[in-house]
């Protein structure tokens, strides 16, 4: 099959695009989820909660406006096919390029700081991304944009656990992050829990199980089970929507796992606000 060529300048298009049309579309199963929240919601206040944020939605669609004012760090997945030849650049250049013009065409707020540890000052242009990228097999580039508010970032945690700790000690680890993180990330929230791997992989896991639809089911039964578990003991925190109390402190739980050295257990929670703004492309 011969190679395809692909013009660095599609990919800033994509990415341009991408980053308006996440931060002002809610995903559709997030939406919906909210709309079923609202529904099974216990609390009154909590219930009323849920449906401001489902008109907060609705604004962002019809005016043509960021659902929230932190319209985020932008977070990029790449899959890029193994028989496609990237022309006309630097495949990264283009990918800042699109996330630059796309946060000043959008009217999106540019929310990255370089030199975090002194200067702070502001890059005025949102970038750079923080990229993924991964060569798969195919002709084809498919690329994710997540739009990653500091509020929820935050609250976001990694955990060396002990093997002899298991799966209690995780069940452990993850209520009491988000129990610790209250309504700092504008619940109601949702998680991504990452397993395995090492110390910087875990946490590329769980922030990638943010990408499953709410309300899907994992193919692994057990992991499925596990994140049943997961859900109904965040919930029966009563944190509810935005603090304010109820039984919809999460939307849904996800978890990717992969193997682990013998001696760890590396564990992540990456905790997601209910603006889980991502949207994807194949070019």
């Amino acid at each position: 099959m011969p190679v395809r060529e692909l013009d660095v300048r599609e990919v800033t298009e994509a990415v341009k695009a991408l980053s308006i049309t996440a931060n002002y579309d809610l995903p559709a199963d997030v939406y919906d989820a909210l709309v079923k929240s609202r529904e099974a919601e216990e609390s009154p206040v909590g219930k009323e909660v849920l449906g401001q944020l489902i008109e907060n939605a609705d604004i962002a669609v019809a005016d043509r406006v960021p659902i929230c004012q932190d319209t985020g760090f932008a977070v990029i997945f790449a899959e890029v096919g193994q028989d496609v030849h990237l022309v006309g650049g630097s495949f990264e250049d283009a990918v800042h390029e699109g996330v630059r013009r796309g946060y000043a065409e959008g009217y999106l707020r540019k929310s990255v700081a370089e030199e975090p540890g002194h200067a702070r000052r502001n890059t005025k242009d949102n970038t750079p991304a923080i990229m993924h990228t991964s060569i798969v097999p195919g002709r084809k580039v498919r690329l994710t944009m997540m739009a990653k508010g500091g509020g929820a970032e935050n609250m976001s945690s990694l955990n060396m656990l002990k093997p002899s700790q298991g799966w209690a000690g995780m069940v452990d680890a993850v209520v009491d992050t988000v129990s610790r993180a209250g309504s700092n990330p504008c619940p109601p929230v949702i998680i991504g829990v990452g397993i395995g791997g090492t110390i910087d992989m875990v946490t590329v896991l769980a922030k990638k199980a943010l990408l499953r639809d709410v309300g899907s089911t994992h193919p692994d039964p057990r992991i499925a089970a596990m994140e049943d578990e997961l859900l109904e003991k965040i919930n029966a925190l009563g944190i509810g929507p935005q603090g304010l109390g109820g039984t919809t402190t999460a939307l849904d739980v996800f978890i990717e796992e992969m193997p682990s050295h013998i001696a760890s257990m590396p564990m992540a929670v990456n905790v997601q606000c209910h603006a889980q703004r991502h949207k994807t492309v194949e070019l």
